[in-house]
């Protein structure tokens, strides 16, 4: 079993390959929280803090993003803004559930 998985080590795409590296430095309190918040995600401080900085990073570039409307459709998207759809029943019981971190 255990050349069965060497075999497939060395298939993988060069793409995968994490041979890049980055230092950060953190207060000895931002260590602990960051490492509390991998240890109950079951992850290891680096993976968490990889995986959060991506999730943000996608974040921000798609809060960047920029859309052209003409006069007519700009005039439905305004309308829209200023008076939004009345929330569903659906979403007026999710809105009153505590968050996770809460219950």
């Amino acid at each position: 079993m255990s050349q069965i998985i060497r075999t497939e080590r060395r298939r993988r795409p060069a793409a995968s390959r994490k041979d890049d590296v980055i230092q950060i430095r953190a207060s000895v309190g931002t260590k602990a929280i960051l490492n509390r918040a991998a240890t109950l995600r079951g992850q290891k401080l680096s993976e968490f803090m990889l995986e959060s900085a991506r999730r943000q990073a996608e974040e921000t570039i798609l809060d960047q993003r920029t859309f052209v409307l003409d006069a007519a459709a700009h005039a439905k998207f305004l309308a829209m803004l200023d008076k939004p759809a009345k929330p569903t029943k659906a979403l007026r019981a999710l809105m009153k559930r505590k968050p996770s971190w809460e219950r």
